[in-house]
């Protein structure tokens, strides 16, 4: 049964994440009472992620650090930048271009294991890249905000780290330690258990959150559809940019597709949560519709890297 159910979320979740982004705008007077729920879940959901990841998985920096640290610089330099110029340009409001900014800042998806596998890329590598980027989360993610947006809008800097190291990790640490100690058996036996629940957890977070973005997405007009159109291009754009310069610098086809899926997906969730804590509600709406797109266009250039 549980199987079942993991596996029909897993297929139909491009479907899924949207309609829990709606359920959320309808059920607004209700989500907004468990905000306090929103860091717990996440918590949840990177210790269970983190049991698939070992300490020695740091050790491949050894053999890729120019990849590794140019897939950071990508992530956390790159694309914020660009995402924040394109926001800048088209809307003239600042809450909606730190939005934009904070949706690309935020640590590399750890969902890109699964297309990464599927795409028989460069697993030790992903799994590396993953690892770092989630760890150092708590240092790139604020020096980023700060140096765009310090002088605009005061960020609690000591209370935003202190959150990224209760929701990424310390759960990642305490994750990689079960897994270690058990020598992976935990995951071995409640990995599909653990799975379904880490969805629900997703889906709970992104109802939840969606409450705060109620008044802005309630009443479509012409600001709406621009955010949500100039989110599916940030997105588009990030899986183009690294696709062509995988092929540029890579050779090997496993290392591309790490490339690709690493520097395309992005844990949004913490986006939602850094989003709706310490900033207007305004901001989170590009990061809450960046959730509709991450599956979907995982799934186009996957096929676009086959081919």
């Amino acid at each position: 049964m549980v199987q079942q159910l993991n596996q029909f979320i897993q297929r139909w979740m491009p479907v899924l994440t949207p309609l829990s982004l709606v359920i959320g705008v309808l059920l607004e007077n209700i989500g907004g009472h468990f905000l306090f729920l929103v860091p717990i879940l996440f918590a949840c959901m990177t210790f269970i992620s983190s049991l698939n990841l070992k300490f020695r998985d740091i050790k491949v920096f050894k053999e890729y650090p120019k990849t590794i640290l140019f897939i950071i610089a990508f992530l956390h330099i790159l694309m914020p930048l660009w995402a924040f110029f394109l926001a800048e340009t088209i809307f003239d409001d600042r809450l909606l271009s730190i939005g934009f900014l904070l949706s690309v800042a935020v640590p590399t998806g750890v969902t890109s294991v699964i297309w990464v596998t599927i795409s028989k890329g460069n697993l030790p590598l992903c799994l590396a890249i993953i690892l770092i980027d989630t760890l150092l989360a708590p240092i790139l993610m604020p020096v980023t905000l700060h140096l765009v947006i310090g002088e605009t809008i005061h960020l609690e800097t000591t209370s935003l780290i202190l959150d990224l190291i209760w929701m990424i990790v310390l759960p990642s640490i305490f994750g990689i330690l079960i897994n270690e100690w058990t020598n992976g058996a935990l995951q071995e036996k409640l990995g599909k258990p653990l799975s379904l629940i880490s969805k629900l957890c997703l889906f709970g977070i992104i109802m939840i959150n969606s409450s705060a973005i109620a008044p802005y997405v309630k009443t479509i007009n012409g600001e709406l559809a621009a955010v949500i159109g100039l989110v599916l291009f940030v997105a588009i754009s990030g899986y183009t940019f690294s696709l062509i310069i995988s092929r540029l610098f890579w050779k090997s086809g496993a290392d591309q597709a790490t490339f690709v899926f690493n520097a395309g997906m992005r844990n949004i969730a913490v986006g939602v949560v850094i989003a709706t804590t310490y900033f207007p509600s305004k901001v989170a709406m590009p990061v809450v519709f960046g959730m509709l797109f991450q599956q979907v266009l995982a799934s186009v250039f996957y096929k676009i890297i086959r081919k």
